[in-house]
């Protein structure tokens, strides 16, 4: 058995790190003598490496797409297939308030000043991850997520997974075609496709099927197949 590091080392691990230290910080502010000036930082730090993480996955996948787009636009495509999609960049949305540079370690030293705290307890520890659970180590060769999709906002079908000790997952789709097309990796359940609907007026159905990631890998068995009906 080993015992779950304090200190995450992959960005993925960091994310989920810190948004449940961030979350939680107010709770425990008083005992541990920590300010609101510090309690608000820790949260908007939060807020601003994961959606800057986010982004990063999204600009990556579109990377990979307008990569296929310009292949296929290149050298054609199958003799009765469609006409290639010209593929859209990644809308950030609104862009959280910029933070100082240097977030974990800021993070860290906060988390070690409760650690050192006379009225410190391994149960306050747990629960902001500082004391990290002792987990039987994943069986990487036989590790099977479990998807659920159902419809999510606009209709786009939405991936419901768990993350347990894993880093991530891919998401794989058929859209009808009868071949597996890559589709995402996501490190924070759950998932929406955002993918354009079919037509106005028509619908498709779409499966989906995933594998865990563990240390930037594929690791274990893929799961069942889930799919959805969409419709335009």
């Amino acid at each position: 058995m080993a015992k779950q590091p304090f200190r995450p080392e992959s960005d993925p691990k960091k994310i989920y790190w810190l948004k449940n230290f961030a979350s939680k910080l107010n709770q425990y502010a008083a005992r541990y003598g920590l300010t609101t000036d510090e309690v608000n930082e820790m949260i908007a730090c939060a807020k601003f490496f994961a959606f800057w993480m986010d982004y990063l996955n999204q600009e990556a996948e579109f990377h990979k797409k307008l990569t296929g787009y310009k292949n296929e636009m290149r050298d054609g495509v199958a003799p009765g297939a469609a006409a290639p999609l010209e593929p859209s960049a990644p809308d950030p949305g609104e862009i959280p308030a910029t933070v100082k540079p240097g977030i974990f370690n800021r993070a860290f030293s906060l988390a070690n000043r409760i650690k050192n705290h006379k009225d410190y307890t391994s149960d306050d520890g747990y629960d902001l991850g500082l004391e990290g659970p002792i987990l039987e180590k994943p069986d990487l060769n036989n590790i099977t997520p479990i998807i659920n999709v159902r419809p999510g906002n606009g209709g786009h079908p939405q991936i419901v997974w768990t993350k347990g000790q894993m880093d991530g997952i891919d998401i794989y789709v058929d859209r009808g075609a009868g071949n597996w097309l890559f589709l995402a990796t996501d490190t924070s359940p759950d998932y929406t496709d955002p993918s354009p609907l079919p037509a106005p007026g028509q619908s498709a159905f779409w499966q989906y099927r995933c594998i865990y990631r563990f240390d930037d890998e594929p690791v274990g068995q893929w799961s069942s197949v889930s799919g959805i009906t969409v419709t335009g």
